[in-house]
């Protein structure tokens, strides 16, 4: 493994854990609808746990309302059960074969709560980058011991590591202002 590699390597899995923060941020609710709100839900699909979006079609009717059109007939009470008891705060309503899911306006209070959880999710994302910064460091310490790069080029090489932790730490922290704004917006 060259210097090269460990840097590739360390930047690459760095993105990754920017990526899961940003998947885990667009599941945080704020008052505005969006479909990606109901992809963790599962149903019970003839006798398999299903994604909801595996068994009808998710869709945003109006900026505070989600419209969910199942494929069969007989999924209607189904995914009408597996919305309500999904712990997300959401009271769907049928329409015929229509499935409305409104989103209900937010309190302050719970705007507070959210922007604690974002922060918090920040938090994890920011230790995971430093855990990679970390065990780069140590690959380019085995690399010295082993005789395969001189000490110069580590020094260099974690100064490099130290960049992209800095570069994807500021990248995080602009996520999060981003989300904390949606999150207290009225």
């Amino acid at each position: 493994m060259s210097v090269a590699d460990v840097k590739k390597t360390t930047e690459q899995n760095m993105q990754k854990s920017v990526e899961a923060l940003k998947t885990e941020l667009a599941r945080v609710r704020t008052g505005r609808a969006h479909t990606g709100l109901l992809d963790q839900i599962h149903v019970d699909y003839y006798g398999t746990s299903t994604a909801l979006s595996g068994v009808a079609n998710v869709t945003l009717i109006d900026a505070r309302t989600i419209g969910v059109q199942p494929w069969e007939k007989k999924m209607v009470p189904v995914i009408e059960k597996a919305i309500r008891e999904s712990g997300l705060g959401l009271n769907p309503a049928t329409m015929g074969e229509q499935i409305r899911v409104p989103m209900p306006a937010l309190t302050e209070e719970r705007r507070k709560e959210l922007t604690k959880v974002v922060k918090n999710a920040g938090e994890h994302a920011k230790v995971a980058v430093r855990n990679l910064r970390r065990e780069g460091n140590e690959t380019l310490k085995k690399l010295v011991k082993d005789k395969a790069i001189s000490e110069d080029d580590e020094r260099r090489a974690q100064e490099d590591v130290q960049k992209l932790t800095d570069r994807f730490v500021v990248e995080i922290d602009k996520l999060l202002a981003v989300k904390e704004a949606e999150i207290m917006t009225v």
